[in-house]
């Protein structure tokens, strides 16, 4: 394999801290590198070394001659386009017959940029939009090195689930270079090979993803000193997690069987579902929160200044909430995820229907501001944990502020930093431990993985397993989600969907329509619409008739979206093959395409009409 870039001997220093003493790697031909580290360690900083954007201290990098590295940055990287298209900040100044005649580059418009408009002004985009936008920039290029710091920010679980795919697939095994800097552990074990842990001052490299970077971790600890044993024990139980609480990893293990058998044998349980529940209903009781056949859309003011309500977000959507109900919420972004999350802690009032509270509900919400933090920006992180309570109980044993502090990796250089000078990271976890140490009996977690390092995840994990109360978490981070909950729904057509299935099932119900599109069977997707029924009270009894009409117009719109699914394909194909100098036959190919993308358009939401209609009736 050739050699792509290397570091030797480089130190990274400011005036008040040493980031990097005399740390030396490379990265070759075939290298897929996973970056991991705690907040501050130095994973960004490392990254702009590496792709010289960042000039280290002391020592030297090299890039082989000719190497071309593109990164993206946890910053705005469209700050510099100025006013412009979506497709001139992302294509720059290829007509859209050059790029449009291209199917890798109509793959990457497709996965990321499918639901914002190419003609629209960037300067108009929300930051999630405009994230999209910048790694879709960067991935139009032509690159032998690809540098990504966390881009899985902002992306929903489809777009996450197509960068993997597209960056396993962008090179061949033995070409292309990869380092990537993300919290996302899912993403890890699925794109990376190697995994480099930044601690220290130093870096650490181990072979293999997210997995296999524990265990060897867990190996390590367990032959370091006793001053170790609560961050090991904590690793062990996070990798008794990878080998008992999710049974799609354990399939194909990317470590040694016996290895890590023998390191968790005798790790309790992840969670004490019992106990816990238990103890949740005597907190809460028999009623938490319900929600009965609500639907919701947002005021809307007409050109007379008449105010309407729009567009309903969520429809007839019913939910009763258990005690003890461990649930996480899935959907694409603007699905309505925050909206549902708004009628539950009744922020927001339904346009009909009705929510109700149970009489001990104490509900709080980490949500993804730091607004609660706002009042004490100038107050020194030991003065915020002073006003708290002096124990709580955690896991049935009573736990001091500060010690939760220490859980969730705080240390005592930091009880002396102002909040204005934490990191997102750690401005994060004091708001974690601000909302714990209110003792909710229900929580709500609007992103919780935003701006926090592995180590704090597994921490807050570990965390949550004690808490005794309703849990209800919204988030795009899977491992996250799996990890955490004890079942999932999904926002989908705005309806409220149960997914028995997990996340495995909405992954493959979001490509559903792809694959109706190319003739599914009729069995099959009413099979599908009735797994994915949101509950149990939602049915509406309808005659058999009715039910019958529905079907057939299902199978008959099933066979137009197959038909429809051939004339895209066809009008892809004609468009691939078409002379690029002919710009006139390209515009008349792109339009052609365009119209059977409509016809297909228009007939999938047909589609989803009837099958909603038939899976809320139980037909």
């Amino acid at each position: 394999m050739a050699h792509l870039l290397s570091a030797e001997k480089i130190s990274l220093s400011y005036p008040n801290r040493s980031v990097f003493t005399s740390v030396t790697c490379g990265l070759d031909d075939g290298d897929r590198v996973g970056i991991v580290g705690r907040n501050g360690d130095g994973k960004s900083s490392l990254l702009a070394i590496l792709a010289e954007r960042l000039k280290p201290t002391s020592g030297q990098v090299t890039h082989r001659g000719g190497l071309t590295v593109g990164l993206l940055t946890q910053g705005d990287d469209l700050a510099d386009v100025g006013k412009v298209s979506v497709e001139q900040a992302v294509f720059s100044t290829r007509q859209r017959y050059e790029w449009a005649s291209q199917p890798a580059m109509r793959d990457i418009v497709d996965g990321l940029l499918t639901h914002i408009d190419l003609a629209g002004d960037v300067t108009a985009l929300s930051g999630g939009e405009r994230r999209k936008v910048a790694l879709a920039k960067l991935l139009v290029g032509d690159w032998d090195v690809l540098g990504l710091d966390e881009p899985t920010n902002h992306l929903d679980l489809e777009a996450i689930a197509w960068l993997a795919g597209h960056l396993k697939a962008r090179w061949s095994s033995s070409k292309g270079g990869l380092l990537v800097v993300t919290h996302d552990r899912w993403f890890l074990d699925e794109v990376v090979t190697s995994t480099w842990e930044v601690h220290d001052g130093g870096v650490e490299p181990f072979v293999g993803g997210y997995a296999a970077y524990v265990l060897a971790r867990v190996e390590r600890d367990r032959q370091a000193s006793v001053v170790q044993a609560k961050r090991r024990n904590l690793m062990r139980k996070e990798l008794a997690w990878l080998r008992r609480g999710a049974p799609a990893r354990t399939s194909k293990p990317r470590f040694h069987v016996e290895a890590a058998n023998a390191l968790i044998a005798d790790v309790p349980q992840i969670r004490d579902s019992i106990s816990l529940a238990r103890l949740a209903t005597a907190r809460l009781g028999k009623k938490v929160i319900d929600l009965e056949n609500v639907s919701f859309g947002y005021p809307v003011t007409k050109a007379d200044g008449a105010t309407v309500t729009g567009p309903l977000v969520l429809s007839d959507v019913t939910w009763r909430i258990a005690p003890g109900e461990r649930t996480g919420i899935l959907g694409r972004n603007g699905a309505g995820k925050s909206t549902l999350l708004g009628l539950i802690d009744t922020t927001l009032t339904p346009t009909s229907g009705r929510v109700s509270v149970g009489q001990t509900v104490q509900l709080a919400v980490l949500d993804q501001t730091y607004a609660s933090l706002d009042a004490d920006q100038d107050n020194l992180v030991r003065d915020v944990v002073a006003d708290l309570k002096t124990t709580f109980q955690v896991e049935g044993k009573p736990t001091t502020a500060t010690q939760m502090l220490e859980r969730l990796g705080f240390t005592n250089d930091h009880l002396s930093t102002p909040v204005r000078d934490l990191s997102g990271g750690q401005k994060r976890r004091l708001q974690l431990l601000l909302v714990l140490c209110s003792e909710p009996n229900v929580l709500i977690l609007d992103e919780p993985t935003n701006d926090v390092d592995t180590d704090t995840l597994a921490a807050l994990e570990d965390l949550l397993d004690g808490w005794p109360g309703c849990l209800i978490v919204v988030s795009h981070d899977r491992y996250f989600i799996e990890r955490v909950t004890d079942q999932q729904y999904a926002v989908m057509d705005s309806k409220l969907r149960h997914l028995p299935g997990g996340i495995d099932q909405y992954v493959g119900l979001v490509s559903h329509l792809t694959t109706a599109s190319h003739g599914v069977s009729s069995n099959r997707a009413e099979s599908d619409s009735r797994t994915t029924a949101a509950g149990s009270a939602t049915a509406s009894a309808i005659s058999a008739s009715q039910a019958r009409t529905w079907r057939k117009q299902l199978a008959s719109v099933e066979t137009k979206l197959a038909r429809a699914g051939e004339s895209v394909d066809q009008a892809m194909a004609a468009l691939s093959q078409a002379d690029g100098a002919d710009w006139v036959q390209l515009e008349s190919l792109t339009a052609q395409l365009r119209q059977a993308q409509t016809v297909r358009q228009e007939l999938e939401d047909q589609w989803l009409e009837l099958a909603d209609r038939l899976d809320q009736a139980g037909a």
